[in-house]
């Protein structure tokens, strides 16, 4: 296979239990992020890794494939490892189980970006903010990026700063989705990758990859989505769904 799609489903989340289950419009969230990730045209197969026999059988439920994973796992890149382990894959696409409004072009974007480039070992996306409040928000993740593309950080804090003095008026800030693409060579190095300090004081994980020296490619997206992360994010995108917002 050259690509396949891991959706890590996680019960007992410490913000918010049982969330990639919470029902929007009749459906699972799990359910929405699934069908979504249907729709890629590049991926070879699509799994569901679990962590808790409730999230399995709603899963199989909605036609899903799924893994049965250690409860172990301290994230979702341990679980992923578990699934994809056993599997002959050049590329695998680890997507969030609590991005409901994710985009199928996205997938297809950061796969491609790893195949068609051997000299990349991970890719994610970016979206340009253009509502001033996500800019402040520590919520929203931003990212900063370089040639190519390549990110040079990523920051819960406004980056970049204009300076007072600053030749240009108005800075262009990017939030990051977490959607993530990795060789899966690359999976099982970056899962025993040290802490940094960066991502301790960041809480961002992938501010170990780049703390270590690798790559990680950013692809602009006109897409947004909402992360699910408490039950107040949930009801602001069941707002946006009876909008007609998609």
């Amino acid at each position: 296979m050259d690509v396949i799609g891991v959706i890590p489903a996680r019960y007992s989340s410490t913000r918010f239990k049982g969330k990639v289950l919470a029902d929007i419009m009749g459906k699972p969230m799990l359910q929405h992020v699934w069908e979504r990730a249907k729709s890629s045209r590049i991926l070879d197969d699509l799994i569901i890794a679990c962590d808790d026999e409730i999230i399995q059988k709603a899963a199989i439920k909605f036609g899903a494939k799924t893994v049965m994973t250690s409860k172990e796992h301290t994230c979702g890149t341990d679980r992923i490892s578990e699934v994809v382990n056993p599997l002959d894959v050049k590329v695998v696409v680890n997507i969030q189980g609590d991005e409901p409004l994710i985009h199928p072009m996205m997938i297809d974007n950061v796969a491609r970006a790893l195949l068609e480039d051997s000299s990349l070992s991970m890719a994610t996306i970016m979206k340009k903010i253009v509502d001033p409040a996500e800019i402040a928000d520590p919520n929203v993740v931003k990212v900063v990026v370089g040639k190519n593309n390549l990110a040079l950080y990523f920051s819960r804090a406004p980056i970049p700063y204009l300076a007072p003095n600053a030749e240009i008026k108005e800075a262009t800030y990017y939030k990051h989705i977490g959607l993530y693409g990795y060789t899966k060579d690359f999976l099982f190095t970056y899962k025993n990758l040290p802490v940094s300090n960066l991502e301790k004081t960041e809480k961002l994980e992938q501010l170990r990859v780049l703390a270590e020296g690798f790559k990680i490619k950013v692809i602009e997206t006109k897409f947004d989505t909402i992360s699910v992360d408490t039950p107040e994010d949930l009801e602001k995108l069941k707002a946006l769904l009876q909008k007609g917002i998609s």
